[in-house]
């Protein structure tokens, strides 16, 4: 089947070049907190640090392996979307269209390079509507469990969640779905949902709703930054493929013209306006494409075969040459196809993400360095404070190759795990600003540089350049941790 080949050519390809680079900072966090296992982190839920505690169990830190959940995600998705264009009437040519247009979309690349909550986030929210649909068209209740279930893991997942719960409830009551709001298995699927994701709201409860002050802080970081703006325009762009445009949009529009789907609509449009007046980031609607995606590709099937054949394969033929065109420009700045030469320095030039996942081996060993330098009475009881998650993880998950200890950080969930139990009287210092150590600290020296061989700029060599070492914080410890908390 045609879309079980597109998936594996993705698959094939992220396999073939997940390998290049690094770590990314992001992924250095979410490995940090699956050594410390628990119901909930300040960050996200604990569904992805508990994939990527497998992860590293069986592949330890080969990169391909721990991306590999990822990539079958991705893979999954394509091979999802595909299925909902034939549950909603589409033939091979709707199939093939809705999954390539998803491997294609920018969006969906980009999920398959890394381990993020976002890449599981969006095949829950693609599983979520594929078996709505199965539910509207066979009106069959029970499909409410496998709703549920999944509502549940995606709470687990991604927060983000909750806005596409909003849309699913929204359609059901705004459509004749809402027969289902009286049926044993809505309310069953409900509560299988709550109880699936009950122990992370526990752990919430314990911890003061910890992430929800996380979450707030990022907000209003990412709306004074900027980070926010162009929410429709990266609809088009990133979220999907530009010349895909065509047929999520019918799609949206067959969806509120047909009574039985109309649900799906709904799905699509609430999120869509709670996400702008609260000023979501842009890639926060991206799941809800596919099932637009899947729609419009059985719409343009009957359209393309009502054409006489000479038009048809013209129309055909541009459609698949600008997808393929437009998709493969995106995938030559997403995808690291290439570990040096021009393909790679126009990846590094136009993809900040990749960037970020360069340098990290290189800063362990600039510690190390320093760590090495120190006299022997402070080699006998120092510390290494980072500034942040992606210098953390580095530090935890590559510096015991060096002997280096754990690191201390004030940053989410590292303030959680607190500080040493005998602090130490010497620190090395890295992520901190000349003027936030003069406030915070006595006695300190630079000691060190901060870089990468390739001499690229990203946040660890344009920010934090110098590594330093100080005597200890002006304040008593437990002072100074209550007053340093961190989030990013």
């Amino acid at each position: 089947m045609v879309v079980f080949a597109i998936a594996g050519g993705v698959t094939l390809v992220h396999v073939l070049t997940n390998g290049r680079y690094g770590l990314h900072r992001d992924e250095l966090q979410t490995l940090t907190d699956a050594l410390h296992m628990d119901w909930g982190f300040v960050a996200y839920p604990p569904f992805t640090p508990f994939v990527e505690r497998i992860s590293l169990a069986i592949f330890g830190h080969w990169l391909i392996g721990l991306r590999l959940a990822s990539v079958i995600a991705q893979a999954a998705v394509i091979v999802v979307t595909g299925l909902m264009a034939r549950e909603l009437g589409g033939g091979r040519l709707a199939q093939a269209t809705a999954a390539l247009a998803i491997a294609l979309s920018p969006l969906s690349l980009f999920e398959g390079t890394e381990f993020q909550y976002s890449s599981f986030d969006y095949l829950w929210w693609v599983l979520i509507a594929y078996f709505i649909v199965r539910m509207l068209k066979s009106d069959n209740p029970r499909w409410w469990l496998a709703i549920g279930a999944t509502m549940g893991v995606g709470v687990l997942t991604k927060y983000t969640m909750a806005f596409y719960m909003a849309g699913i409830v929204g359609g059901l009551v705004l459509t004749r779905a809402r027969r289902f709001l009286t049926s044993p298995w809505f309310w069953s699927g409900i509560g299988l949902a709550l109880v699936i994701c009950l122990p992370n709201m526990l752990w919430q409860v314990q911890h003061d709703f910890i992430s929800y002050h996380f979450l707030h802080h990022i907000h209003v970081r990412d709306v004074g930054e900027g980070r926010a703006d162009g929410f429709f325009r990266l609809q088009f762009r990133i979220c999907t493929n530009y010349v895909s445009a065509p047929l999520w949009i019918v799609g949206l529009i067959c969806f509120f013209r047909d009574s039985r789907y109309r649900m799906l609509a709904w799905m699509y449009v609430i999120p869509f306006v709670l996400f702008v007046v609260s000023k979501g980031r842009f890639y926060y609607l991206a799941a809800a494409y596919p099932m637009l995606l899947a729609r419009g590709s059985a719409a343009a099937e009957d359209w393309v075969k009502s054409l006489a054949w000479g038009w048809r394969w013209a129309v055909e033929g541009i459609f698949f040459t600008a997808l393929a065109a437009c998709g493969l420009f995106f995938a030559a700045i997403i995808v690291p196809f290439a570990s040096s030469g021009p393909l790679r320095d126009f990846a590094l030039k136009h993809n900040g993400d990749l960037r970020e996942e360069i340098g990290w081996d290189d800063l362990v060993k600039a510690v190390t360095g320093v760590r090495d330098a120190l006299p022997a009475e402070q080699r006998a009881n120092f510390g290494v404070l980072v500034g942040n998650y992606g210098e953390g993880g580095a530090i935890e998950i590559l510096g015991p190759a060096y002997h280096l200890p754990p690191p201390i950080q004030l940053t989410n969930s590292g303030w959680l795990r607190g500080y040493p139990t005998t602090p130490p009287s010497t620190l090395i210092v890295v992520g901190w600003s000349r003027d936030q150590l003069d406030e915070a600290f006595t006695g300190c020296r630079v000691a060190g540089h901060n870089g990468n061989p390739y001499g690229l700029e990203n946040e660890e060599s344009r920010d934090h350049p110098d590594i330093f070492v100080c005597r200890g914080p002006k304040q008593p410890w437990p002072e100074f941790w209550k007053d340093h908390q961190r989030f990013g």
